[in-house]
């Protein structure tokens, strides 16, 4: 795997974790960082070992803190438009992968934190997580998605209100609003998460792919045209060897083992 300065990149028993890996600086993102993410999610993709991805942030706290504002500071607008493009493509890449990605969020997640995390398809978080997308209070806007997947993760209301006042949700709150989707102590959030992340790596890679693919894309679409892709996606996952495994291994009352094909 290729040595990243500001991540960090693991792969045990198909599962990868990537770490947000500046905590003096509470995990903030620069541009950097931002090509890094980029760059390890499409090692990642480029790994048919690899069945989940979890996404977190080096040391107790802070999951990413936000964006590098002294980097951003001095930027006039039409670099301030490509810092936001080439994060929005970070997170992006992030969003589009075929595999589960869960962000374990183990502190602050704060502006670019908040947005990398609701990159994610699942959202566990610690009992200390803080989270929020805080950029009007420096006179700008999220530019890394935020304004986007907070309206559609939480509602349009809910999220107005959120940024108007740039109000930090702990994590009670987060899971009742539907930000997080769990909240664990944090001696146990990483181990909380790896046992959800191997309890995917036992089922059909190919269905987890279709059902991802089910949900995110139909939610874009008319319902009966979201209806007719499951239909598609539903027939073609028969004409799979692992839908034979499944099955015949259901029947026979075993454990399917799966090959991705």
């Amino acid at each position: 795997m290729t040595n990243y300065e500001n991540v960090l990149l693991s792969i045990e028993e198909g599962i990868a974790t990537l770490t947000i890996n500046r905590p003096k600086n509470l995990n903030a993102l620069n541009q950097q960082t931002l090509e890094e993410i980029e760059a390890a999610v499409y090692e990642i993709k480029g790994n048919k070992e690899v069945k989940v991805l979890v996404v977190t942030g080096a040391g107790e706290k802070a999951f990413v803190a936000g964006a590098d504002i002294k980097e951003m500071a001095s930027k006039n607008a039409l670099e301030a438009r490509e810092f936001s493009i080439i994060g929005n493509r970070a997170f992006k890449a992030v969003d589009d992968l075929e595999i589960p990605v869960i962000a374990a969020i183990n502190g602050y997640a704060l502006g670019g934190g908040l947005e990398l995390a609701m990159a994610c398809d699942i959202r566990f978080a610690s009992t200390k997580a803080v989270a929020g997308l805080p950029e009007v209070n420096l006179g700008v806007i999220p530019g890394f998605g935020g304004t986007q997947r907070l309206s559609r993760i939480v509602g349009v209301s809910k999220a107005l209100e959120l940024l108007y006042a740039a109000v930090n949700v702990k994590a009670e709150e987060g899971q009742r609003i539907g930000l997080f989707n769990q909240v664990f102590e944090p001696e146990t959030l990483m181990e909380e998460t790896m046992k959800y992340a191997k309890k995917i790596t036992t089922k059909g890679p190919i269905a987890i792919n279709f059902a991802k693919q089910a949900v995110k894309v139909g939610y874009e679409m008319p319902l009966d045209k979201a209806l007719g892709l499951e239909s598609e996606l539903f027939g073609l996952v028969f004409s799979t060897e692992d839908q034979t495994e499944g099955m015949t291994a259901f029947v026979e009352k075993r454990s399917a083992e799966f090959k991705n094909q």
